[in-house]
C-alpha cells in the first residue's frame, strides 16, 4: 500500500511537472508580416488645354526666287532667258498669333491663326554698255505680310515641356520692283501679286507659369510659282515669282 502510494505520488508529480512544462513552455504563432508593394504614382502632366494669343519675333533666310524673264513688244514673242538671278530673300519679322488647343493624355493639338510682317526680300542689279550707252537693270522682291492657318500637334515629354509639329496653309503678300536706266535716266515699275502656298514647321514649348509659355520655331514656306508682268507702253516683261523661304523665330504665349 505504502509502494502504492510512492508511485501515485510520483505520478501525480510527475503528471504535473509536464503540465508546468506545457504551460509555461507555449508560444503563441505570429503571422508573417505583410508586404505592401510600392504606389508608384504617374509624373503629373501640365495642362495645354484652352486658348491663347501670343507674339514672336524671327528671320527667314535660304530664299530662292529664281528670276526668269519672257520679253514681249506688242503681241510678238521677242525671246526668254531662264536664269536672270537668283533672289536670296531674307531679313527680319515679326508677329502675332491665336489659337487653340486641346489634351489628350500627353498629346496635345489644335489650330492656330498668324499674321506677320517685316523686313523680307533681296534685290539685284547688273550694269552693261550697250551701243556706246550704260545700262543698268535691277530687280527687286518683297514680302509685306504673310497670313497663315495650320495645325500643330505636339507630345509632352514632361510636365512643363511640349514638342509639337505643323502644317498648314499660308497666304503672302509680295511686291516686285523692276528698275532700268540708260545713261542715268530712267525709272522703275513695282508690280504686287498674292500667292498661296503651304508651311510645314517643328518646334519646341516650355511653360515658365501656368498661363505664359515660351516657344521657339522652324518653318519652311512655299508660295508655289506666280506669273508678274511688268509692261511698258508697248514693251513688258513677263517673270515668274517663286519667295520660297525658312523662317525660325521665337515668341511667347498667354493662355486664358
Amino acid at each position: 500500500m505504502r509502494h502504492t502510494l510512492f508511485l501515485a505520488a510520483g505520478a501525480l508529480g510527475g503528471l504535473a511537472g509536464a503540465s508546468g512544462a506545457l504551460a509555461g513552455g507555449y508560444t503563441a504563432p505570429t503571422a508573417d508580416p505583410v508586404v505592401t508593394a510600392p504606389v508608384i504614382e504617374a509624373a503629373p502632366v501640365s495642362d495645354w488645354a484652352g486658348g491663347y494669343v501670343g507674339g514672336h519675333i524671327g528671320y527667314a533666310f535660304g530664299g530662292d526666287d529664281a528670276v526668269g524673264a519672257e520679253i514681249y513688244k506688242g503681241d510678238a514673242f521677242l525671246g526668254s532667258e531662264r536664269d536672270l538671278t537668283d533672289l536670296k530673300v531674307k531679313g527680319l519679322n515679326a508677329g502675332v498669333q491665336l489659337g487653340y488647343r486641346w489634351q489628350r493624355g500627353n498629346w496635345v493639338f489644335g489650330p492656330e491663326l498668324t499674321i506677320e510682317g517685316g523686313d523680307i526680300g533681296d534685290d539685284k542689279s547688273g550694269s552693261a554698255t550697250v551701243d556706246g550707252s550704260a545700262v543698268t537693270l535691277g530687280i527687286e522682291s518683297k514680302v509685306n505680310h504673310i497670313a497663315g492657318l495650320r495645325f500643330k500637334t505636339g507630345y509632352a515629354v514632361n510636365p512643363e515641356t511640349l514638342v509639337y509639329g505643323s502644317a498648314g496653309y499660308v497666304r503672302g503678300d509680295f511686291d516686285y520692283i523692276l528698275s532700268a536706266s540708260i545713261d542715268g535716266e530712267g525709272g522703275s515699275m513695282t508690280e504686287g501679286y498674292t500667292a498661296d502656298g503651304y508651311s510645314l514647321g517643328l518646334g519646341v514649348e516650355r511653360k515658365v507659369r501656368d498661363n505664359l509659355s515660351v516657344f521657339a520655331e522652324w518653318q519652311y514656306r512655299n508660295f508655289g510659282k506666280e506669273e508678274v508682268s511688268f509692261a511698258d507702253g508697248e514693251a513688258a516683261i513677263v517673270t515668274n515669282a517663286t519667295p520660297e523661304h525658312h523662317n525660325i523665330k521665337v515668341g511667347v504665349n498667354f493662355s486664358f
